[in-house]
């Protein structure tokens, strides 16, 4: 299935911030709880979290970077 044009910011957003917040959550769980049993229980609960707040925040983010990186590249 394809999708317009028009929604590839929103599509991009959404897989950067599901990357980067599961990666960055389970990075800080496992440093602060060490890898333990219930590392999966302990980490799911933050990694919805932390996307619930990524992904608005990359939103708002991404359009203005866009802008920045297109000024200092050709």
């Amino acid at each position: 299935m394809r999708f317009p044009e028009k929604h590839r910011t929103v599509f991009f957003c959404l897989f950067m911030s599901l990357f980067m917040s599961l990666a960055i959550s389970l990075c800080l769980v496992i440093i602060n709880t060490g890898l333990s049993r219930d590392l999966i229980a302990i980490w799911l609960p933050k990694y919805a979290l932390s996307f619930a707040i990524a992904f608005p925040i990359s939103l708002m983010v991404v359009p203005m970077v866009r802008k920045i990186v297109g000024r200092i590249c050709l």
